[in-house]
């Protein structure tokens, strides 16, 4: 959520900022909101120190056996406006709820004014992609081939856009979340496990809701969700908590799968394992405070590239437009790892900072030492990987002429010292 004091003091540069996002927000509905809100409190607070002082007069006039029906019956008439006021503050506080959650955050000053990924800017890159002497096969072909993948009896369990692995490939999903959860521990990331449901108020804590409802699966006659990330539990921990300046940051690690509708996706990325409704996902986590944030997120960022590192799968980092960043996001980076059937790079993990978006959404705060005062403190997070598109990708850079897969060194500890996939 924005900071409602910049809202009152800069609407024009709330209104700037968020057009380079693409968001033609007419800020004036907040100001006009504002204002009668504050109207209403000060006639209110007026008003119930009338009626308090005609009430206690009064009680002075009745004991005394002074008639006083005048002053009781303005009493009442102080009543009935206080009720109305009250109502109305009500509908007006709803309103302006509802108006600042509709708000995307504000991009920081360094992130690149542009309209869609085409506007993206390149940071660096990592690797050389394979140059293959024979015809590399897309992932979703080589596991068919290799009876590791079974997206048609998936799709009779469920439907479209779920997958289901076999042997050695499950193995391999199963070995990456151990190797990424034992690499970010030793950074020292603290591993949860989460719950996997979230209700309304943590997703509105992230950002989720209310806009993205379409992208969620609800579970009916519950008022819970199926999270679409861990950042989701995560991020809501500590939620109505206030946290003391020593206990930052806090870094946090988790394992969870990851449920998504994927709305408006038909015929995007939807064959094999790059775009499916369930997928697996290890999470990176931070809690920080505001002036350390920037720092905090090129080390997250450092982190999750580690991974592909490890792997030897070539990536780059790209930074995120202003019309490319996700709702609650100030700055991001994306993290995009090559994959030979696309013949281009495929975002593996994204990386940002919020601010104090969340925090305010999530009411997340910490207090300075030596001080009474609190503040809004920022999160941050990180894919750190995405495990089913790492698989994907590992296949792909992988594979061998005969159609085997070469286990990454790296992983092989995780796998039982196992070095090839397929074969006889």
């Amino acid at each position: 959520m924005i900071d409602r004091e910049l809202l009152r003091k800069e609407p024009d540069f709330v209104q700037r900022k968020l057009r380079e996002r693409g968001y033609d927000i007419d800020v004036g509905v907040f100001l006009e909101l504002d204002r009668r809100r504050r109207e209403i409190i000060k006639e209110l607070d007026g008003l119930r120190r009338e009626r308090k002082e005609r009430s206690r007069e009064y009680g002075r006039l009745k004991a005394q056996g002074k008639e006083a029906e005048d002053l009781r019956e303005q009493t009442r008439k102080i009543g009935e406006r206080i009720k109305t006021l009250e109502e109305e503050l009500r509908e007006v506080e709803a309103r302006l709820h509802d108006f600042m959650l509709s708000l995307p955050n504000i991009p920081h000053g360094s992130v690149p004014v542009g309209s869609d990924e085409g506007d993206n800017l390149e940071v660096r890159r990592w690797g050389e992609p394979r140059k293959f002497d024979f015809d590399p096969l897309p992932h979703w072909e080589l596991g068919s081939r290799l009876g590791l993948f079974d997206f048609p009896r998936a799709a009779k369990i469920v439907g479209a856009r779920f997958a289901m692995s076999y042997g050695p490939l499950a193995a391999m999903e199963r070995a990456l979340v151990a190797f990424m959860i034992d690499l970010h521990t030793s950074k020292g990331y603290l591993e949860v496990l989460p719950p996997f449901i979230a209700h309304r108020d943590s997703l509105i804590g992230t950002g989720n809701l209310p806009k993205f409802e379409q992208e969620l699966f609800k579970i009916e006659g519950r008022p819970w969700y199926l999270i679409p990330t861990a950042e989701v539990p995560l991020t809501n921990i500590y939620r109505d908590e206030i946290l003391e300046e020593d206990s930052l940051p806090i870094k946090l690690v988790s394992y969870t799968p990851c449920f998504r509708a994927e709305a408006g996706a038909a015929g995007k990325d939807t064959k094999g394992l790059i775009r499916l409704h369930q997928f697996n996902k290890v999470e990176l986590m931070i809690y920080s405070k505001p002036e350390d944030s920037y720092d905090i997120l090129e080390e997250l960022t450092s982190d999750a590239e580690e991974v592909l590192r490890r792997l030897e799968l070539p990536y780059r980092v790209v930074a995120l437009c202003t019309g490319d960043l996700g709702f609650s996001a100030a700055k991001t980076y994306d993290i995009e790892v090559w994959m030979p059937s696309y013949g281009r790079y495929v975002e593996i993990s994204s990386c940002s900072n919020f601010e104090a978006f969340q925090a305010r959404r999530a009411r997340l705060k910490f207090r300075r030492k030596g001080s009474r005062k609190t503040e809004f403190l920022h999160t941050l997070n990180g894919s750190g990987l995405a495990v089913g598109r790492t698989v994907a990708a590992i296949m792909e850079n992988y594979q061998n002429p005969d159609g085997t897969i070469t286990v990454p060194e790296a992983l092989r500890p995780y796998m039982g010292g196992m070095t090839l996939i397929g074969g006889r």
